[in-house]
């Protein structure tokens, strides 16, 4: 039998059984009153059966529980009465824990799926919690009768707890609260009212009892973390307040933040300051992006009514711009800012040889708190010959002088796409390789391919599913060798760009030594504050992961920072909720919250509204009208999941789209917001414009059309 079928069977049976229920006032059964009116008829009734009665007993509370029928309370006195408390309790333990179990996935059976897709994103972080300490939370409402249980049966089969932990947890749960009801009803005859059983004082030690798990949760917790901090002495005195390893994004935020606070901080960078964000990554990447873009506006000078456009230009000119443009910033992360600050920077390979001691150069440095902030590194994967050229990674090509005439860019992410784009409008012939299908992977089908078809317009030869196998020499030229669709494929090159990925820092300054925990994917592992195994040990950054971006790093480096240094009276859980990010190939790719692959995989439901910038007044004035807006939003509301930008300046304009997002704001709000004109900005209006066409009140604007009618006469 089809599910959608079974469903309905399921809604009219309980439909009917309620209906019958009320309509036969079969309620009048189960008070107070009628059970001790019909209590000897009760005794009188298992004394001659004394195996049926409890059967019957248990099937009815069963039923009365799975239902969610109002009874359930005295149904437990009725059975104390009658079966005494060891046995009563026995009997009412398991028939409550069945029924309340029966509810729990009739709950799920019927409302699970429909509440998941539709609040899907609103219930991640109480899904997470869930799955994380569900045990806990189920428990604490057990322990509470002030709670209704029907309530917890049906909202907890919308959950992702596991039946048998359901189960597990209410039988134990409800134990306590069921021996205090069994007892209650052993004296029946004494009770005036149900209000009699729980009285104000008993409520509360019942609370209080419900706070118990929470309270033990925190005090396990503190003893892990005495039994792994008990291992190395603790100093009497601290140098320190935080340390801080590593100067880039994370580490320089951290450090801001620590030394505002007054904290006395130090931080430690064995290599320069600013990281790879400005010497090696964001920094010179967009300046070189910047020259290039120049050259290539040259090449369409007759799209601007220019006859011709040529610039006179020699590629370590290029390059040297680049140091340039880093020495114009570093003053924002020197060394003397930050001092000025408050913040005790060191030069120096550090090692952590205890949660309270690091080591740098000569000194060894105690502190209360650790934030590692070290950053990744290219990945280089181990292809065959590789270590025989002198290949490239992102770290490194800066240091190029000579342009290659020949550039092989290994990977169709971020990295490789930019430089690939970069390195062919600046004169290198590029081939770019990615054994996935797919160049920009992440992205919807659509943008990768518009950014493929404008990579290949340029030149750029852009091979997909290509598997890397060997780099050789032949004829005195490198070659790489791939496998595509069985087929060995042999591609000459001058210099190698290997771009598929970065890895965390996680080895060689003692985190192994002292036992921090390393995850999978070889990130640190942390919980949601941020914090190690070790409870004094906190990252940010690339090393924590899950996103490799420098404003993902500096806004994980706020919550390292005040968790380590204020944890003990208040901790803050890192917000990923809005996490916007962007490749800065041209066309841009920005994007925020969910774009359809991602909504699909995650089976949540969606609407797609569209807006082509080739249509905007202002990137067309700026012959740059290709592009789009690409909303998400929930079927039928104007709430966004998810934003995708291609287009000139897609990194600028989608910020509108992440502040809305962030506080609540859906696409009416930025219908109704004045943008200027001419702007690409106009752009996010545009597309809630087409979200409103969409979802016009076509009945409501018949009426209106009949009302303009009449009133024509």
């Amino acid at each position: 039998m089809k599910k959608p079928l079974l469903k309905i069977i399921v809604v009219i049976m309980i439909a009917l059984i309620a209906y019958l229920f009320w309509v036969y006032d079969l309620k009048q059964y189960l008070t107070l009153d009628y059970i001790k009116m019909q209590q000897k008829a009760f005794e009188n009734h298992y004394a001659a059966h004394p195996v049926s009665t409890p059967a019957v007993y248990v099937l009815i509370y069963i039923l009365v529980t799975a239902l969610s029928l109002p009874g359930a309370v005295v149904m437990t006195l009725a059975g104390a009465a009658l079966f005494g408390l060891i046995l009563g309790t026995i009997l009412i333990s398991f028939a409550s824990t069945i029924g309340a179990t029966l509810a729990f996935l009739t709950s799920r059976f019927l409302l699970k799926d429909y509440i998941q897709k539709k609040l899907g994103d609103k219930l991640k972080t109480i899904n997470q919690g869930i799955e994380k300490d569900g045990d806990f939370y189920l428990f604490t409402l057990r322990l509470v009768p002030i709670f209704p249980f029907f309530i917890i049966n049906l909202l907890m089969g919308l959950t992702p707890i596991r039946t048998a932990r359901f189960y597990l947890v209410s039988q134990i749960g409800m134990l306590a609260g069921t021996i205090v009801y069994v007892n209650a009803g052993t004296q029946l005859g004494q009770l005036e009212s149900l209000k009699g059983i729980l009285s104000p004082g008993l409520i509360f030690s019942f609370a209080l009892l419900g706070v118990f798990p929470l309270f033990a949760r925190k005090v396990i917790e503190k003893i892990r973390a005495r039994k792994i901090l008990t291992r190395f002495k603790k100093p009497k005195k601290f140098d320190y307040n935080l340390v801080v390893i590593g100067a880039g994004s994370a580490g320089l935020v951290t450090s801001y933040v620590a030394a505002a606070v007054k904290a006395k901080v130090a931080l430690i960078e064995k290599h320069k300051m600013g990281g790879d964000c400005l010497n090696t990554g964001c920094v010179p990447s967009k300046a070189l992006i910047r020259s290039a873009r120049m050259l290539s506006y040259a090449r369409r000078a007759r799209e601007f009514g220019f006859q011709t456009g040529r610039f006179d230009f020699r590629f370590e000119d290029l390059m040297e711009r680049v140091q340039k443009i880093i020495q114009k910033i570093e003053p924002h992360d020197s060394v003397k800012r930050y001092r000025d600050l408050g913040v005790d920077v060191i030069q120096g390979e550090a090692k952590i040889i205890s949660p309270y001691e690091v080591r740098v150069n000569d000194r060894i440095l105690t502190t209360r708190s650790i934030v590692v902030a070290t950053g990744a590194r290219p990945f280089v994967p181990p292809i065959k010959g590789l270590d025989k050229v002198d290949y490239l990674t992102s770290d490194n090509i800066w240091k190029l002088r000579k342009r290659p005439d020949r550039l092989v860019v290994l990977g169709g992410g971020p990295i490789g796409c930019e430089l690939a784009q970069t390195f062919s409008r600046i004169g290198c012939k590029v081939t770019q390789v990615e054994m996935l299908p797919r160049i920009m992977g992440r992205e919807d089908p659509e943008i990768s391919d518009a950014i493929r078809k404008k990579f290949e317009t340029e030149g750029i030869q852009v091979m997909t599913s290509h598997l890397v196998r060997e780099i050789a020499a032949l004829d005195g030229h490198n070659i790489l060798i791939c496998e595509h669709n069985g087929e060995e494929i042999h591609i000459r090159f001058d210099a190698i760009l290997v771009a598929v990925g970065r890895i965390a820092n996680t080895s060689g300054f003692g985190l192994e030594d002292i036992g921090v925990e390393i995850a999978k994917n070889r990130t640190i592992q942390t919980d949601e504050l941020l914090r190690t195994n070790f409870p004094n040990i906190f990252c940010a950054g690339d090393v924590a992961g899950p996103y490799q971006f420098t404003h993902t790093a500096a806004h994980q480096a706020w919550y390292a920072s005040v968790n380590s240094l204020f944890g003990a009276f208040k901790t803050f859980k890192t917000d990923y909720r809005v996490i916007p990010w962007a490749t800065f190939t041209d066309p841009e790719v920005a994007r925020v919250g969910l774009n359809e692959k991602e909504a699909e995989e995650k089976k949540i439901g969606y609407e797609v509204t569209t807006y082509k910038i080739d249509d905007l007044d202002r990137a067309i004035a700026d012959s740059e009208n290709h592009g789009m807006v690409k909303v998400l939003t929930e079927p039928g509301k104007d709430r966004i999941l998810g934003v995708t930008i291609m287009g000139p300046h897609a990194s600028d304009i989608i910020a509108e789209f992440v502040l809305a997002m962030k506080h609540g704001l859906g696409l009416n709000k930025i219908l109704g917001t004045i943008h200027i004109y001419p702007t690409l900005a106009e752009a996010n209006k545009y597309a809630a414009g087409n979200w409103k066409k969409a979802h016009a009140p076509e009945k409501l604007l018949q009426w209106v059309e009949k009302y303009h009618k009449w009133k024509r006469g």
